[in-house]
């Protein structure tokens, strides 16, 4: 009893209790241990409900399957951290096979190398693996098969003692936003500093969780909503200076911002409006 009952999960505790002492009643008599045929069939069924019980939030109120976040973010950074090492492989190695996705519409060549495909590869065959009725949305395109493909960690051990609260969610629900290498150009530049690989985790369309692997600092960051975050985020705090905002703007992907920023704030890219400081600085990552 107390074997089977150290796995039980605490959303399950109450059930799985009384489901043990049925047990118990149905193969302890007045004068010690004695199982008849009732009690034989009786255990039998007490172990098919607490078979239900222990594995229903594998199977959703639709009849599909469900995850829970833990599980979907233990895989996210395990598989963001294994991309990471394969990005940096590629661009120490210089053999990127470049191609060309076109032009932004800044202008600015849009460049796809091999690290930003086999980034891809291994986060959605990863996701695929490990969470088959899952929604995965990728920057890139691209279905092979999954034949040999490892199956990503489940129980992130920093992610594991955040779980208080960690219902299984149907799958229909759950959408996985992956950015494979996400400033590609200075990644073929060498500006390695600005490269990452992400993964964003959506429940009913609002983004819950999310992991940021920066794979030239050999830095991982993330963060659950009402959980916790990885040990390098906790005790961050913004430190906006009021006097001096500061606007950031990606200079492959400025679209309109710099313009509308100086003309509703600034004059010549620094001015003073109701007060206030405003400096417009020019981000090199997408």
């Amino acid at each position: 009893r107390q074997v089977i009952s150290s796995g039980i999960n605490a959303e399950y505790g109450l059930q799985h209790y009384y489901i043990l002492n049925l047990i118990e009643m149905a193969i302890r008599g007045p004068g010690g241990i004695s199982i008849s045929n009732t009690g034989i069939l009786l255990i039998c069924v007490c172990f098919l409900l607490l078979f239900v019980f222990t594995f229903k939030g594998n199977i959703s109120e639709a009849g599909g399957e469900s995850y829970k976040v833990s599980e979907v973010l233990s895989a996210a950074i395990h598989l963001t951290e294994k991309a990471g090492r394969k990005v940096k492989e590629i661009r120490e190695s210089d053999d990127l096979e470049e191609q060309s996705k076109g032009k932004t519409k800044e202008g600015v060549n849009d460049p796809l190398t091999l690290g930003d495909l086999e980034s891809h590869r291994i986060l959605v065959k990863g996701f695929q693996v490990a969470f088959p009725a899952l929604n995965i949305v990728s920057e890139e395109k691209e279905a092979e098969s999954l034949d040999g493909v490892e199956k990503p960690s489940l129980l992130h051990p920093d992610v594991q003692k955040l779980t208080r609260s960690d219902p299984y969610i149907r799958a229909s629900d759950i959408t996985v936003w992956i950015d494979p290498l996400d400033a590609t150009k200075e990644y073929t530049e060498k500006l390695t500093q600005y490269v990452t690989v992400m993964a964003c985790i959506a429940v009913r369309g609002e983004p819950v969780a999310g992991v940021i692997r920066k794979p030239f600092d050999d830095k991982t960051y993330w963060a659950w909503v009402d959980h916790g975050t990885s040990s390098n985020l906790e005790g961050l705090h913004g430190s906006v200076e009021e006097d001096k905002p500061r606007v950031i703007i990606s200079m492959s992907h400025a679209g309109e911002v710099k313009s509308v920023v100086d003309a509703a704030f600034c004059s010549q890219g620094s001015c003073y409006y109701r007060g206030c400081r405003c400096w417009i600085q020019s981000y090199r990552s997408n």
